[in-house]
């Protein structure tokens, strides 16, 4: 293998001397520009994994610290995903159903109406209102039981292992449950829309509409009209009070996606509002996570979009909530117990039948927010080759981030990234951030049209994300001008 002018006598001993310390080997040549690349200030102190192999072949073209375990972020989603589609199954969808283990008597239905969630993180108050519709369509006017909620499918488990408690109120670390709702169509499930708006008047508080409409949220608004773009919203722990607080340019709106705390109940909240539109009058209590009976009836049912599709906007748009849901859902098909700890089992157990050893790395939740993932580049060069040789790639491939082009759902978290480089509409893949973790993982096709996967993992950097992002895109384009 040549890399023909990139090749440089101090260069390639260098890498031979990587080599020899362990931290940085290459396959007979080392490209001028990643060791330059490594050398960056930016990285000083920091810790990187980076790993080039041909997709072909599977041989190491270029790698530095391929085996150390760093903090992954959202590629973690690479592993869940690439699982899922495994475990569940390409065409698999989510259920969500209507049970009653009474029985109809004119417009009257005796016993209790169960909505059983199956996990559904796509579900939104139309599908809920969808869902009303049908029971009345039976003719069903008056429950003379409970209205219960059961989310049981999955545990009571809200939160993933370590996430931050800074985290808590975004959209990006939702609470998890099996019956759940979500704002869009970007499936932000367990949030709700908070929209702002200042009036002409400085001075004067914002107005706040929320959707899906619901007074299951208490607000405290402080916010007013008014320069320096200090507006914002926190939820207080273990509440559901929405607190406002700066100011707002006048005329100027914001939207925000809030978490709630307890999305089954949100859910409770909205499907009685939608029983309610229907002329449905429920006599019983509300009853939070009750099991529906094996015996219950099925009235009415809602299924998602198959997953080959799904995994469109979770990879697309890095979703953490879509992500943990499939973990779960993955727990619950292998082990029966819809719990994140059966879910990585199932993760682990796709690794072993692709012949990869689950652990030479750390799983603790789906979507890569929890700091104690620890994966490396090898790891993730791994999954990338292994998945390439499923049936089932093509879907795959397509729903991750393609750089630099500017359609939402097709660029994805790379659409500003790469544009008017040789990585534009090239590069697929992954992108991931926390504080001090930047990662990149995919696939990109050389100069010579060979398409290879790489992993760059960066971790304790104390400089901003700004400009890691840029060393990012520098491999992704020094990649994508290599040739024999």
């Amino acid at each position: 293998m040549s890399f023909g002018r990139w090749l440089h006598p101090f260069t390639l001993l260098a890498g031979l001397s990587l080599l020899v310390g362990g931290c940085a080997s290459v396959s007979h040549t080392s490209p001028a520009p990643l060791d330059q690349l490594l050398a960056d200030p930016a990285l000083n102190g920091a810790t990187v994994s980076l790993m080039v192999r041909d997709a072909q072949s599977g041989s190491t073209l270029y790698q530095h610290n391929p085996r150390t375990r760093l903090i992954p972020a959202s590629n973690l989603k690479l592993l869940t995903t690439a699982a899922a589609m495994d475990v569940l199954g390409p065409q698999y969808r989510f259920a969500t159903q209507l049970l009653s283990n009474g029985v109809q008597q004119g417009d009257r239905l005796t016993g209790n109406l169960y909505l059983r969630g199956l996990g559904d993180p796509t579900l939104q108050f139309a599908d809920y209102q969808a869902l009303a519709a049908q029971l009345a369509r039976l003719g069903v006017r008056q429950v003379q039981g409970d209205l219960v909620l059961d989310d049981t499918w999955f545990d009571a488990e809200r939160l993933g292992v370590d996430w931050a408690q800074d985290d808590e109120s975004t959209y990006y670390g939702a609470q998890i449950s099996a019956l759940t709702v979500s704002p869009n169509a970007d499936f932000d499930a367990g949030t709700l829309l908070v929209t702002a708006k200042a009036p002409a008047a400085v001075g004067q508080p914002v107005s706040v509409e929320i959707s899906p409409a619901t007074d299951y949220v208490q607000l405290s608004n402080r916010a007013i009209s008014g320069p320096g773009n200090t507006y914002g919203i926190t939820r207080q722990h273990g509440t559901n009070l929405l607190q406002l607080s700066g100011a707002l340019a006048p005329g100027k709106q914001s939207r925000q996606w809030v978490s709630v705390w307890e999305p089954t109940q949100l859910v409770a909240n909205l499907f009685e509002q939608a029983l309610a539109q229907q002329g449905i009058e429920v006599l019983g209590r509300r009853v939070i996570g009750g099991a529906s009976p094996a015996t219950a009836k099925l009235l009415a049912e809602h299924h998602s979009a198959p997953l080959q599709e799904l995994i469109t906007p979770l990879l697309k748009l890095s979703n953490n909530n879509m992500s943990e849901a499939l973990l779960k859902a993955m727990g619950r098909k292998t082990a029966n117990a819809g719990t994140a700890q059966a879910g990585v089992a199932a993760v682990a157990a796709f690794m072993t039948r692709q012949g990869l050893d689950p652990a030479t790395l750390s799983q603790v939740d789906g979507s890569g927010l929890s700091r104690r993932n620890l994966v490396s580049s090898q790891n993730l060069t791994d999954v990338l080759l292994a998945t390439a040789k499923q049936p089932w790639f093509d879907a795959w491939y397509n729903a991750l981030p393609i750089a630099g082009n500017a359609d939402r759902l097709t660029g994805g978290s790379l659409r500003y990234r790469l544009r008017g480089t040789a990585a534009e509409n090239n590069l697929h893949a992954k992108t991931g951030s926390m504080a001090g973790v930047s990662s990149l993982s995919g696939y990109i096709t050389d100069a010579s049209g060979r398409r290879l996967v790489f992993s760059m993992i960066s971790n304790n950097y104390v400089s901003d994300a700004a400009p890691i992002r840029a060393l990012e895109n520098r491999l992704a384009v020094a990649l994508s001008q290599w040739h024999d």
